[in-house]
């Protein structure tokens, strides 16, 4: 997603890869007058109990706090395709990107433009100027770096409290069960909580989206979410910008590595106003190739070794 466009979206994206179910959960009456449609929504089945929800509300926000940690030490590869609107959408911009953790961040090292491969020696200046941030984040006493681990931990922090005030911000609806991704997953419906008392401009944005989550029955992990803008979004009382109505992010998750769920495919369809400019957005993320490489200090080494001609990553630029 383009720099200029984070604010009106990051509220829409953490919603779905920070939700937590909130503390009351009404579940729909158990019906077996009828039997489910076959891969479809199953509401025959016994609805979770309050001590259920209990338990599971801690899990499922325990678990986004987990990811959340384990992000910070996976590269992966990210396609990135931005596409123009209507109802013949034409591609305006196509990468793929290798995207690594540095311990500040996330740098980006460009593969492909479509389908043409990166140029090698271009590929190799990445990865150098890769080598030298990673020596700087490695660095205790490096007074940019630790610049840059601030702001880093006061993003983690303010992230942190997002994914803790959605399960305010909502009441929640369960619906039944459903096979998501080959998942068997609870269905939950979720509606802005009118109780709710928004402590930034990010949660207030939350009163204007609706949601609906499938949540892996055993592993209390999100699988798919969806992210609906009900009316319009004003930021900074409408003078930095609006999200207007209609927008919509879903989200889909797996688990990568014994215990860790990280997002696959984001998808982002919405239209604004940036200051006065408006905007359209219609971009879909597809991350693959998660591999962990560790702390700064790690990750250093890792490339060093690449550089070297030790090792390579696993997709050839």
């Amino acid at each position: 997603m383009s720099k200029d466009l984070t604010i009106p979206a990051l509220a829409l994206a953490t919603l779905l890869t920070g939700f937590a179910m909130p503390p009351v959960m009404a579940a729909l009456p158990q019906n077996n007058s009828q039997a489910p449609p076959s891969g479809g929504l199953r509401t025959d089945v016994q609805p979770p109990s309050d001590a259920e929800i209990r338990d599971r509300t801690r899990k499922v926000r325990e678990n986004m706090h987990k990811n959340d940690d384990a992000l910070e030490q996976y590269e992966r590869i990210e396609h990135y395709v931005d596409r123009a609107g209507g109802s013949n959408p034409k591609t305006l911009e196509d990468r793929t990107y290798r995207v690594v953790p540095d311990g500040g961040g996330t740098v980006k090292l460009l593969l492909k433009e479509g389908d043409k491969p990166a140029d090698p020696a271009q590929y190799h200046q990445q990865l150098e100027l890769l080598e030298s941030l990673l020596e700087m984040m490695s660095k205790p006493n490096d007074s940019r770096g630790k610049t840059a681990r601030d702001k880093y931990e006061k993003r983690k922090r303010e992230r942190a409290q997002f994914v803790d005030a959605a399960s305010e911000a909502y009441t929640i609806k369960w619906v039944g069960r459903e096979t998501r991704n080959g998942r068997d997953c609870d269905v939950v419906e979720m509606d802005p909580n009118p109780n709710f008392h928004p402590h930034s401009m990010f949660q207030s944005a939350l009163m204007h989206v609706t949601a609906k989550v499938w949540i892996d029955h055993q592993a209390d992990e999100i699988v798919h979410g969806e992210a609906h803008v009900q009316s319009d979004i004003s930021f900074g009382g409408g003078l930095l910008g609006k999200l207007y109505k209609g927008g919509v992010v879903s989200m889909d998750q797996s688990e990568i590595a014994p215990g860790i769920w990280l997002p696959t495919r984001t998808q982002y369809d919405f239209s604004g106003r940036k200051f006065l400019f408006p905007f359209e957005e219609h971009q879909t993320i597809e991350a693959s190739h998660y591999r962990r490489i560790g702390p700064p200090e790690e990750a250093l080494a890792a490339v060093k070794s690449e550089l070297a001609g030790k090792n390579t990553f696993l997709v050839d630029p």
